[in-house]
């Protein structure tokens, strides 16, 4: 089937137990632990949401793997980007399941990776924690671990499922601009990638906070960048020195007030001219409300529908129509980060929706 713009999901491999998480919150600690327990902070506030098709599932089984890419296929998805941790000297958490992927070579539906490069602390999966204390910290300790990264992702390069970019596969950082290497990093990799029989690596930065800051990301040396645009946006809506004050005052004072946005305003100002850019790949946002992670300390879009989501898709089809074709990508933020309230997948509210609609968009 011929798509309108190939739409790369973010998918979090997060939903089996791992003794970094058992240890710091409990034996089988997964996100569906903070899921499960979301509480309502307001009058017809959607807490908590409630998985339908796959249920609480286990990323440790292959049917539900498989469940998923059949979803993400029949709605247009072209593959998943799943998030990959390594945090220097080798160590890697939640690589179970896409190493399962990898090595048994199903499902058949394409992938590629993006580096979740951050420290995890108790506030990474439960940012109302009390106290802020370190799980693992991202370490970057130089050329001799680059290599060994290289070498440990190769195998998934040179799988024919691997998700390309002007033949070169697609490789996402999460916080380009905290990693201070980061350009010597993706020039010790690109020509390791010719030596090993590749054309290169795509890199693409992730971008947060104000567009200005995509500029700094692209100097770096990036392919091209993804804004997340959703600092952005909120700062339109609620203008940009109230924003700022405010983020001040929630940090210190997290029960002062709820940092609510309608879904509806937030699209109608979510994307900007540099949306357009050949090396810009917009995201799509379904739906936000980190609120089973963060308490009263999360960001919530309010009003989310299918319906509200087909305008805001439409919306990025628009900025990418004039772009080559192998860079009409919208990245989907996401495919299942359940905790965030930013998920594809079904649930008990809107059952097939988002992914009913994203197939009317995308699919020819």
């Amino acid at each position: 089937m011929k798509k309108k713009a190939r739409v790369i999901a973010f998918y979090l491999p997060q939903y089996h137990p791992v003794p970094e998480n058992d240890k710091t919150w409990g034996k089988g600690f997964t996100e569906w632990t903070n899921v499960g327990k979301a509480k309502p902070l307001f009058k017809g506030h959607y807490q908590p949401r409630v998985p339908a098709d796959l249920g609480y599932y286990d990323l440790r089984l292959p049917e539900i793997r498989e469940a998923q890419a059949q979803m993400a296929r029949e709605a247009g998805v072209e593959g998943f980007m799943y998030w990959h941790y390594w945090f220097g000297n080798g160590k890697r958490v939640l690589e179970r399941p896409f190493n399962e992927v990898l090595e048994s070579g199903k499902p058949d539906f394409p992938f590629c990776l993006g580096w979740a490069n951050h420290s995890w602390s108790t506030k990474t999966w439960v940012s109302n924690y009390k106290r802020d204390t370190m799980i693992l910290e991202q370490r970057y300790p130089g050329e001799q671990d680059y290599i060994d990264h290289f070498y440990t992702v190769l195998p998934a390069f040179q799988d024919k499922r691997y998700i390309k970019v002007n033949d070169m596969p697609f490789f996402l950082i999460y916080a380009p601009l905290e990693f201070p290497e980061v350009s010597f990093f993706m020039d010790l990799w690109r020509g390791l990638a010719i030596k090993n029989g590749l054309k290169g690596i795509h890199f693409v930065g992730l971008s947060s906070g104000w567009t200005e800051l995509s500029d700094r990301v692209l100097k770096l040396g990036f392919d091209a960048i993804a804004p997340g645009n959703l600092w952005n946006a909120e700062s339109v809506v609620k203008g940009k020195w109230i924003k700022l004050i405010q983020h001040k005052l929630k940090d210190r004072f997290p029960r002062l007030f709820l940092d609510k946005y309608r879904y509806k305003d937030i699209i109608k100002n979510f994307y900007t001219e540099y949306d357009r850019k050949e090396n810009c790949y917009p995201c799509i946002v379904p739906q936000w409300d980190r609120s089973a992670r963060s308490g009263r300390r999360a960001v919530i879009y309010t009003g989310a529908t299918p319906e509200l989501f087909a305008d805001h898709v439409k919306n990025a089809l628009g900025y990418i129509q004039e772009k080559s074709d192998e860079r009409k990508i919208l990245l989907l933020r996401s495919w299942n980060e359940w905790a965030e309230g930013n998920y594809m997948e079904p649930d008990l509210e809107f059952g097939k929706g988002y992914l009913d609609v994203l197939k009317r968009c995308i699919v020819k």
